[in-house]
């Protein structure tokens, strides 16, 4: 028996479980804005509330998006690691601009961030790389990401070669693998409303002189 898929049309949701984001509710600056939020995020037991969507663009401006892990976030900007021979480590070095999504759908809230892409320093690299597992931190050796593979067993070499390379050592980060940081030009923050009618409200950077953030409320 064949079941018919549920159609996507047909699927609505009215947001009313969370109070409306308002101007005199947000916090001074998007960093403690996106802090309150990420903090109610964790303490909802979100499944990986770190885990951020990351847009990138070729010279072309064709697009590209996957799901990374935030690793830190300050004033800056936000900080996340990769393989900087992979797609998208390459479209950020060509194209250094990028979007991130945080999906936090159980508190109906997303947050939305646009920004220029520079890597991080290398010690600020080797510094997070020592702290991770000492499997990841072999997988970063035997994994070419984003390349095609011949099948499986390419990733077993790799890593079969990592694992001699290194044995019972110290595993160095490699010199294809860093961090990037997207330093924002704007924060949306998106609380769903009943009816569609969000709240939207934009952190943007207008470039002035020493604080240039204003506040502007978006259009659902």
């Amino acid at each position: 028996m064949v079941t018919e898929p549920p159609s996507p049309a047909g699927m609505r949701r009215d947001y009313t479980e969370w109070p409306p984001l308002t101007e005199d509710a947000l916090a001074a600056d998007w960093t403690g804005q996106f802090a309150g939020w990420f903090a109610d995020a964790t303490a909802a037991g979100l499944p990986e509330p770190n885990a951020m969507i990351v847009a990138t663009a070729d010279r072309a401006g064709r697009p590209s998006a996957r799901t990374v892990l935030l690793k830190a976030y300050d004033n800056q900007g936000f900080v996340f690691f990769t393989n900087y021979e992979s797609r998208k480590g390459g479209e950020a070095t060509l194209n250094p601009y990028a979007s991130l999504v945080f999906p936090w759908f159980p508190m109906q809230r997303q947050v939305i961030v646009a920004g220029a892409v520079e890597r991080v320093s290398r010690a600020e690299t080797e510094k997070y790389f020592a702290a991770r597992p000492r499997g990841s931190q072999l997988g970063a050796w035997a994994s070419p990401q984003s390349t095609v593979l011949p099948g499986p067993e390419a990733l077993d070499q790799g890593l079969a070669a990592a694992v001699a390379r290194f044995a019972d050592g110290p595993v160095a980060a490699p010199p294809h693998w860093g961090g990037f940081r997207v330093r924002p030009e704007t924060v949306e923050f998106w609380q769903g409303r009943s009816s569609r009618l969000h709240d939207r409200l934009r952190f943007r950077d207008t470039g002035a002189a020493g604080d240039g953030w204003i506040v502007e409320r978006l259009a659902p």
